[in-house]
């Protein structure tokens, strides 16, 4: 007779099937289960003893355990209680229970703690708020190394002129330096996810760059809203024109000017991107530098984006 195979189960994995949890698809539970993908991403976080690390989305804690071998203390957040349960469990008893503190509850709701670096398997649905929810936490963290979807990823990391350059690729470039690491194919998950993912590093920068972010994010949704049109089409648009002359007036009001008589808005931003030859760039080949001197011509002339 043949052989048949036995199946390899983890001990957690048999452990939580015992209990009867299933992994939850809408929080985007897929468990990492390959431990050198773990180890690797442990490696390029450049962890140090002393560190306060946060994780997202820590599952059954395959993680989390190595984590609390290398740093100073975890903060895990974790929607689900009971992986909350199964994650405090496998560290009863242990002398990694008083370095693990558990946040149970949406991340995107949560006020973050302080934290050194960041390293998290990313529930994919939350990955875009989330990335921005990080970047725009104070105080500094060092760097974050997370797994994303592979186009996510990418995108990140698309340059202008790229098929996947976006608003999402500018907007973080802005803030961050963004690498990617690995790709890691869907069997090293339980369940295996539908699409492929990577691993990305993300590092701050530090001091930001001086400029107004909801100002900057108003600029970009305007532009990328048909990132292969020119910005003078984009800014033609009669809801940009109504909310533009709006924020004008409104700046006029804070300053207690009046609205220049015969003011017309069409005319202001058709002279503003004229002035500096931008009327003809589309989104998608415009680099930080092309959008910070497009925000800056308009916020010299009172025209704001929020």
């Amino acid at each position: 007779m043949p052989k048949v195979r036995a199946e390899k189960k983890s001990r957690v994995h048999t452990d939580v099937a015992k209990q009867g949890i299933v992994f939850n698809k809408d929080f985007g539970q897929h468990i990492l289960k390959n431990p050198l993908i773990v180890t690797s991403m442990l490696d390029k976080a450049g962890l140090r003893p002393t560190d306060v690390v946060l994780e997202i989305g820590p599952g059954t804690g395959n993680m989390t355990v190595k984590l609390l071998e290398k740093v100073k203390k975890v903060v895990a957040c974790e929607i689900d209680p009971r992986l909350v349960a199964e994650l405090q469990k496998r560290v009863q008893g242990t002398p990694m229970q008083s370095k693990l503190q558990i946040l149970i509850g949406d991340v995107l709701k949560a006020d973050l703690p302080f934290f050194d670096c960041c390293v998290a398997n990313m529930p994919y649905q939350i990955s875009s708020p989330f990335v921005f929810k990080l970047l725009l936490h104070r105080p500094f963290f060092r760097c974050a190394v997370l797994m994303f979807q592979l186009e996510f990823a990418q995108r990140l990391v698309a340059k202008p002129g790229d098929k996947l350059y976006c608003r999402l690729s500018v907007n973080t470039q802005l803030l961050a330096r963004v690498d990617m690491l690995m790709k890691v194919g869907k069997n090293n998950f339980r369940p295996p996810p539908k699409v492929e993912s990577s691993v990305v590093r993300i590092e701050p920068r530090n001091p930001p760059p001086p400029i107004n972010y909801t100002e900057w994010d108003g600029l970009t949704r305007i532009a990328f809203l048909r990132k292969n049109k020119t910005l003078a089409a984009a800014f033609k648009q009669t809801s940009v024109m109504t909310a533009l002359e709006q924020n004008f007036k409104m700046q006029c009001s804070l300053k207690n000017q009046d609205v220049p008589e015969g003011f017309s808005i069409k005319d202001k931003v058709e002279g503003i991107l004229a002035k500096i030859d931008a009327g003809s760039k589309r989104a998608r080949t415009m680099d930080t530098d092309d959008f910070m001197a497009v925000l800056h011509a308009f916020n010299s002339e009172g025209i704001h984006f929020s």
